[in-house]
């Protein structure tokens, strides 16, 4: 099966600083998260709101969800955390 991404939801993890969104692959939920250093870089946010963050994903959401097929594809995980260097 390929990943895919049919729930366009995310949410605002403030703690650890990151935006979580699920991937399937057929019957099977895969957590990602993207950390806000990684968003920041490619869209910057000035206050550090979390409709901010919100909005840089969407704005990216489709290179997102490429990063997250890629590191995906190196092996199952119970969590995927995208961070800036898997984005260069």
């Amino acid at each position: 099966m390929t990943l895919n991404f049919p729930n366009r939801s995310r949410s605002y993890d403030a703690a650890a600083k990151r935006i979580r969104f699920v991937g399937h692959d057929g019957m099977f939920e895969v957590p990602f998260f993207v950390e806000i250093a990684a968003l920041s870089a490619a869209s910057p946010a000035t206050s550090g709101a979390e409709a901010e963050y919100l909005s840089a994903f969407d704005a990216e959401r489709s290179s997102i969800q490429d990063v997250a097929r890629e590191a995906y594809s190196h092996g199952r995980k119970n969590m995927y955390v995208l961070t800036q260097a898997d984005f260069l």
